[in-house]
């Protein structure tokens, strides 16, 4: 990662309180996945429900390593599914919508 990438994470952690240190390549590649396998809005998203689970989980680098692997398994189902299921809305793996249309599960993107 570059100077302004660390220089920015340690300032946010500072500013959040955050004392952890996490493997930022394992958030970037999720986020890379959820991008291109789901959709692009799914990756902060979904980078913060991997953050979110951890800390349900108890925290630390191990909790934030299982759910960003959860995650990305689940990213690469996602593709799989919409690849096999051909053309058509909500097939694309690399679009800016559909962040409420249902995916190859039938689940809604929407939070209720």
């Amino acid at each position: 990662m570059g100077p302004v990438v660390d220089e920015w994470i340690a300032a946010a952690k500072t500013e959040l309180g955050i004392e952890l240190d996490v493997d930022t390549g394992v958030l970037l590649d999720l986020a890379r996945d959820a991008a291109h396998g789901v959709a692009r809005p799914a990756a902060p998203l979904t980078t913060f429900l991997v953050g979110y689970a951890a800390a349900s989980a108890g925290g630390g680098p191990e909790a934030v390593r299982e759910a960003a692997a959860k995650a990305a398994a689940l990213a690469a189902r996602w593709a799989a599914d919409a690849e096999s299921a051909g053309p058509g809305p909500g097939a694309g793996g690399d679009s800016d919508g559909g962040a409420g249309s249902a995916g190859p599960t039938g689940a809604t993107g929407s939070a209720g």
